[in-house]
């Protein structure tokens, strides 16, 4: 019985490496995602190492003529059409295998003092430091619509909520500042990441670096790299960069997801706090009245997607050996770069629905103007007016709003100076002694809003400050993006020039 199991199988999974389902589920997508991320880079690896070989005297310099020639003549375009073929474990052994064929038993040189461990680290920390620096300069786009939304908004009184209960009044620009403010802590932890990521594991080997005298340094330099590895097994075992980009990339997802939530409340009838723009909702099909907000829906759930896809990176992580994990590392990228890519179309999204919609001023404001938000100031004037304590003064305004309440009041409208004065001389036993005018102009959220002029407040002045502060952090944010990239291009156009060298 048992024989006719292992028949069946070996008929229908084959006899020799790689078996039918290995291919499918694990060779087959390994390879097509890396002949679309990797055939670039493989390339400039090979020409780094072939420079640094020559230069440290460990190839000929007839050799390294004889094995650029043959670099020169790989065709990547065919590579990316290419279907995986069962003769070739994987991309690499393929393209060697076609290096040889063009240049002799003598290309067979070029995997002097490398592994296959050192150099797939090295192209997969290559293939994500562009990703996140992609996603960076995506974020600061993001970043600079809602500061010119904020600047637009400075006037603009709304009501704060805590606990999804009306609280006190603000402005539109205060609450985008926040989110601006969160995007630049995202922006920091890229930052640091990035440095995480961008450092050579080329010169580790497959574990223990190697005897023949290769220069780390010179590989470094070469790949645009801004560190190395240094512990040899710790350049092919540690995972901890892709995890780490993955724990930011979620939070920077979840950050902004909650805001998604908040916009998706605001988009209701009933909070009517702004009007989508026509490109960005959708109508029904039976109820002619609707205008969905299905862009802020799919903003939500994409975060969603993105949160899934980088916890997916740390579950995989999770109990994988502290060894070689190059192939590990096949099956977790992918996750990682569709999380980015994701990122970077939501950030993409949000920015045009933001700066497109129309805020609701004059609703925005009837709704502060309408409600008890505004008496936390009531209590903090009385405080400066009376000579009071805040809990006697909080006591004053709790009373009036519990008196108002009972009879059917629902808006600071209806307190009047008089209410007040009758539960202070209940509370202290003495009559007011602000005026009237000013206890009334108190009960303004404009009022409210104009008053708190501290650092980090929503008074104009201080909105003003805080805003422009923020346009001066972009142009550094900017510049570093700008010097990370021009590193890389650099880079790449010496490699270039090498191979062309090689060629002449």
């Amino acid at each position: 019985m048992f024989e006719d199991f292992r028949n069946k199988t070996q008929l229908e999974d084959g006899m020799i490496f790689p078996s039918n389902i290995y291919r499918k589920i694990v060779l087959q997508p390994a390879y097509d995602e890396a002949k679309k991320n990797f055939l670039t880079i493989m390339l400039q690896i090979n020409i780094a190492h072939l420079k640094m070989l020559e230069e440290q005297g460990l190839v000929k310099k007839d050799e390294a003529k004889q094995i650029g020639i043959a670099l020169k003549k790989i065709d990547l375009n065919y590579y990316r059409l290419e279907d995986y073929s069962p003769q070739y474990e994987d991309l690499f052994f393929r393209i060697e295998n076609k290096l040889i064929e063009l240049a002799g038993d003598v290309a067979g040189n070029l995997h002097i003092g490398r592994s296959r461990n050192d150099m797939g680290i090295a192209i997969y920390r290559m293939t994500l430091r562009k990703k996140l620096l992609l996603l960076m300069r995506e974020l600061l786009t993001l970043r600079d619509d809602l500061i010119a939304a904020a600047e637009e908004h400075i006037d603009t009184i709304m009501i704060g909520y805590t606990h999804t209960q009306q609280a006190q009044p603000t402005t539109f620009a205060h609450y985008l500042k926040a989110v601006i403010d969160q995007l630049e802590r995202d922006f920091e932890r890229m930052q640091h990441v990035y440095k995480t990521v961008n450092r050579s594991s080329m010169g580790a080997a497959a574990l223990t670096t190697t005897g023949f005298n290769i220069s780390r340094e010179r590989m470094r330099d070469l790949l645009a790299f801004d560190d190395i590895i240094e512990n040899a097994w710790d350049a092919v075992a540690g995972a901890d960069y892709i995890a780490e980009a993955a724990s930011i990339v979620q939070l920077a997802a979840l950050n902004l997801g909650r805001t998604s939530q908040d916009f998706l409340l605001w988009a209701t009838q009933e909070f009517n706090a702004f009007t989508l723009a026509s490109p960005y909702v959708q109508i029904s099909s039976i109820m002619p009245q609707k205008r969905n907000p299905v862009s802020i829906e799919h903003t939500r759930s994409l975060l969603s997607a993105v949160v899934g896809d980088a916890s997916t990176v740390l579950q995989m992580v999770h109990n994988t050996p502290f060894g070689d994990i190059v192939d590990t590392e096949d099956d977790m990228q992918p996750y990682l770069w569709r999380a980015i890519d994701r990122l970077i179309g939501i950030y993409k999204l949000f920015g045009s629905l933001v700066v497109t919609m129309d805020v609701n001023k004059k609703k925005l404001k009837n709704r502060a103007d309408n409600s008890f938000a505004n008496v936390t100031e009531l209590a903090d004037t009385l405080v400066r007016s009376e000579g009071i304590s805040f809990r006697q003064a909080h006591s004053i305004v709790s009373k009036c709003i519990k008196v108002l309440l009972a009879h059917g009041e629902e808006s600071l409208a209806s307190l009047t100076w008089g209410l007040a004065n009758t539960q202070s001389k209940l509370i202290t036993g003495k009559e007011l002694t602000i005026s009237e005018e000013d206890f009334y102009k108190t009960l303004k959220p404009e009022s409210f809003v104009g008053v708190r002029t501290l650092l980090g407040g929503p008074a104009p002045a201080t909105m003003k400050a805080a805003l422009e502060r923020s346009k001066l952090n972009a142009h550094d944010f900017y510049e570093w993006i700008r010097l990370k990239e021009s590193s890389i291009i650099e880079a790449e156009k010496e490699l270039t020039a090498f191979l062309e060298e090689w060629n002449q």
